[in-house]
Formats: C-alpha cells, sequence, structure tokens
C-alpha cells in the first residue's frame, strides 16, 4: 500500500518583498509639498466660503 502526500501549492517568491516595501506617494514627506498643498487647501476652503 502506497501513501501518497498531497503537496501543498509552491509560494510566490514575489509576496515577501513587496510586503516590505512602504507604499505612498514618492516623497511625501517632504516639507515643501505638504506646506504647498495646505495652502491649496486654505485657498480653496476660502473660496468655497464665499460663495
Amino acid at each position: 500500500m502506497k501513501l501518497t502526500i498531497k503537496t501543498l501549492k509552491p509560494r510566490n517568491p514575489l509576496v515577501p518583498a513587496a510586503k516590505l516595501r512602504q507604499a505612498g506617494a514618492h516623497g511625501a514627506h517632504q516639507a515643501s509639498r505638504r506646506v504647498r498643498r495646505e495652502g491649496k487647501q486654505e485657498l480653496r476652503r476660502q473660496l468655497a466660503e464665499r460663495g
């Protein structure tokens, strides 16, 4: 009598590398971009209040 062992599905070798990476915009932590974005948001808020 022969025993057959079911083999597991092979793992995707790219998954561990992808999980280690941080997602998001490139250089989003830069202060100049954040200041510019906040300025745009404030301008839009002011324009929305006017009508």
